[in-house]
């Protein structure tokens, strides 16, 4: 598999993963119906059916056990060291067995700052099975778990309590899932538990598909349309202070904007659920028969 970084506007990396055209070992795949699977190698880890109409739909989640990270586990001497943990998680993606990276560009990128709400009331704490609002313009842009939360006095917990209020916590391993309009938790359960026990949000590291050059670049084409004209009426006004004004933030703001574009989000991939959908249904009554009070 090849591979190729470059650095991020910012403080993050753009991941160029090539001669991987095939499904990655963890992957959504999607049937008729609104009918989701997450797969990770051959286990299903959670089933999602969109219910409702397009501006206010319901996403029912269930998570069927079994995930497993795709980074190793993360020592204490490690998390004491002066570690790059954007740099070190990418490596370790790069190299995992398990995990989402197929052919394409990807972000990573640090981040400690969240909208109000998310670390709290849009954390899905049930266990196994979750609603999910998702509202036209709001989304939902909360966080999902795919294992139980440790108890916070849990022994693990506890360890990594003391990183947290020492500042030597390593980053929690976040997805951006698109149609989720929000995250998965990939690493880091219990290190997410023990910085919100110690009154913080955990500090992360978030992947994300990016856009692809040919879909950026049209974007950009628009946008350098667009500015042209707004230039080319400004240049049809007198030359006041005031104009010459307007015409330098537009350049600067223009030149930003194209420079941003290349690095937006594209959508998150699924493939086809083999045996779609008579193999989400079977597995969803399964499930249901062994949690029945879902």
């Amino acid at each position: 598999m090849g591979m190729k970084r470059e650095p991020l506007a910012g403080d993050g990396l753009v991941l160029e993963v090539s001669d991987r055209p095939g499904p990655p070992p963890l992957r959504f795949e999607a049937a008729r119906g609104g009918r989701l699977l997450l797969r990770q190698g051959g286990r299903p880890v959670l089933l999602g059916r969109m219910r409702g109409e397009s501006c206010c739909r319901d996403l029912f989640l269930h998570r069927l056990g079994g995930f497993r990270s795709p980074l190793p586990p993360l020592r204490s001497a490690a998390m004491r060291s002066p570690v790059d943990w954007l740099h070190r998680y990418t490596r370790l993606l790069e190299d995992a067995e398990e995990g989402p990276l197929d052919e394409g560009r990807w972000h990573l990128a640090r981040r400690t700052v969240f909208e109000p709400g998310i670390w709290t009331e849009d954390l899905v704490r049930d266990w196994p099975g979750a609603r999910l609002e998702l509202l036209c313009g709001g989304g939902w842009h909360g966080i999902v778990p795919l294992r139980p939360f440790s108890a916070p006095d849990a022994p693990r917990v506890k360890a990594y309590r003391k990183h947290a209020r020492d500042g030597t916590l390593a980053p929690v391993l976040l997805w951006w899932v698109s149609f989720l309009d929000g995250w998965l938790i990939l690493d880091g359960h219990d290190r997410a538990v023990a910085a919100l026990a110690e009154g913080g949000n955990p500090a992360c590291v978030v992947l994300a598909r990016a856009m692809p050059d040919e879909k950026w670049r049209r974007l950009a084409e628009q946008m350098t349309s667009g500015h042209e004209q707004h230039m080319a009426r400004l240049a049809a006004l007198p030359d006041t202070p005031g104009i010459a004004r307007q015409r330098t933030a537009l350049e600067r703001g223009f030149g930003d904007a194209v420079a941003e574009v290349s690095y937006d989000h594209d959508a998150t991939r699924t493939w086809p659920l083999p045996g779609a959908p008579v193999t989400w249904d079977a597995l969803a009554a399964e499930v249901m028969f062994e949690c029945r009070s879902d």
